[in-house]
């Protein structure tokens, strides 16, 4: 007899997990906010609508603007550099998957070297942009890129779809070399950690962090289903978890003094 049990076809899915992060130094908030900010710009750039182009637009000054204030280049290089140190020392240890180690490695190295081929300057075609500079003062002013304060960009929004698209794809793919290296080291970031299953006594968790082994970013990994969700205040030193139970948009959450379990990882 048979006693596998086949899922049934009108089983609910399960639901992932609600992952919230508290990054702990300003390269790793860049990194975070670019990384979104990537993710909605290739998203809304994929749908044919002239509005999602107009969110898609939207994300890809956004980008413009937080690299602009840094140099996010040399950042992102020096922490590829970091990691590939970091795989390198696993080189020499047993259990190791040596074939997974290089591909590892060999994509690393190809990010910083696609990242140094571009050059310091490689945004200057987007910032040099008449067009994208209009777009980006009228969209500091609420409603600023409506139709009759932009008619060029109301235009170029009527064109077609695919002359939209490849359009944008060509500005975008300015700023892939960043982007892609930034979504690598911050897989890299999280994969690394181990999440260990915690209690916030009376809705509150405290914990120090070592100095000689520095903490990026904490990661709180919350039930789909819960009414729960965590408020982090952190430093390179502490960090507190307060949580907060969620109700509706109209009314304020308030903190829960139950023990809260989660899921906690601290990522070096």
């Amino acid at each position: 007899m048979n006693t596998h049990l086949e899922p049934r076809a009108d089983a609910e899915p399960q639901l992932a997990p609600v992952v919230y992060e508290q990054p702990l130094n300003e390269r790793m908030r860049t990194f975070l906010r670019l990384e979104f900010l990537y993710t909605q710009a290739t998203y809304h750039g994929e749908f044919d609508s002239p509005w999602s182009t107009r969110a898609a637009v939207a994300s890809l000054l956004e980008i413009l603007a937080i690299t602009a204030r840094g140099d996010s280049r040399s950042d992102v290089i020096k922490e590829l550099e970091r990691h590939v140190n970091v795989l390198k020392e696993y080189q020499s240890k047993t259990g190791v998957d040596p074939s997974r180690l290089k591909s590892l490695m060999s994509n690393l190295l190809k990010l910083r070297e696609d990242l140094a081929t571009i050059g310091g300057n490689y945004m200057g075609p987007l910032r040099d942009s008449e067009f994208l500079s209009a777009i980006k003062h009228r969209s500091a002013i609420p409603g600023g890129t409506c139709d009759f304060d932009l008619p060029d960009y109301c235009y170029w929004l009527t064109r077609p779809a695919e002359v939209r698209s490849a359009e944008f794809n060509g500005w975008l793919a300015l700023i892939r070399p960043l982007c892609d290296s930034i979504a690598e080291l911050l897989w890299l970031t999280r994969q690394n950690a181990k999440r260990k299953s915690e209690v916030a006594t009376g809705g509150i968790f405290q914990l120090q962090f070592d100095r000689e082994n520095p903490v990026q970013l904490v990661r709180v990994t919350m039930p789909a289903n819960s009414d729960l969700y965590p408020e982090m205040s952190a430093n390179q030193h502490r960090c507190t978890i307060r949580f907060l139970n969620w109700t509706n948009a109209t009314t304020r959450p308030v903190h829960v003094e139950l023990d809260v379990p989660f899921l906690l990882t601290c990522c070096t």
